[in-house]
């Protein structure tokens, strides 16, 4: 028959372990796509894509920002063709020409993962990793009793960390 006396703080580390070896490729694709996620507002590892978009003829300026999704500014008009920075749009014909700069698939797919919100079923994975996350925080305070200097020493760490992070707030 198993022991029911098992400290809670055992419980708790072995829980911690075990979760922490579950996670770890989510963990290092958050962190990846986390960090990548800073120079989203730069090209840093994109590449340019032309895409052809087959729209209505005849759209307004207006009309055009709203179906390719973007603010079109006319640069110039050549005929039936409307030149913008992003590309051009043959009114005659409605075909639309854009240019884009993406990721390659796969860092597309694991921004999309760090970015899911509720209308993703990926945002329940999320939550889930959240959670997480923040049974990682309070558990690490089990890892040793109070009375261990590596206790004492980890309270220094976590007021550092703590005052880093409200530092980090209000930069």
């Amino acid at each position: 028959m198993k022991d029911n006396k098992t400290p809670f703080s055992l419980k708790v580390r072995i829980i911690h372990r075990y979760l922490g070896y579950f996670l770890a490729g989510i963990m290092a694709m958050y962190a990846l796509s986390g960090s990548l996620m800073i120079f989203r507002r730069t090209n840093f590892l994109k590449k340019e894509v032309i895409e052809q978009q087959q729209l209505a003829a005849n759209l307004s300026v207006g009309e055009l920002s709203s179906k390719l999704k973007i603010d079109v500014k006319v640069d110039k008009k050549e005929g039936d063709i409307i030149y913008f920075k992003e590309g051009n749009y043959n009114e005659e014909s409605g075909l639309a020409e854009v240019k884009k700069m993406k990721l390659p698939i796969l860092l597309q797919k694991m921004e999309k993962l760090h970015k899911a919100t509720t209308e993703s079923p990926l945002y329940y994975l999320n939550l889930f990793f959240g959670a997480s996350l923040l049974f990682f925080v309070l558990s690490s305070f089990w890892m040793f009793t109070p009375k261990m200097p590596a206790f004492k020493k980890g309270m220094y760490f976590a007021l550092a960390g703590a005052v880093l992070t409200i530092v980090m707030l209000f930069v």
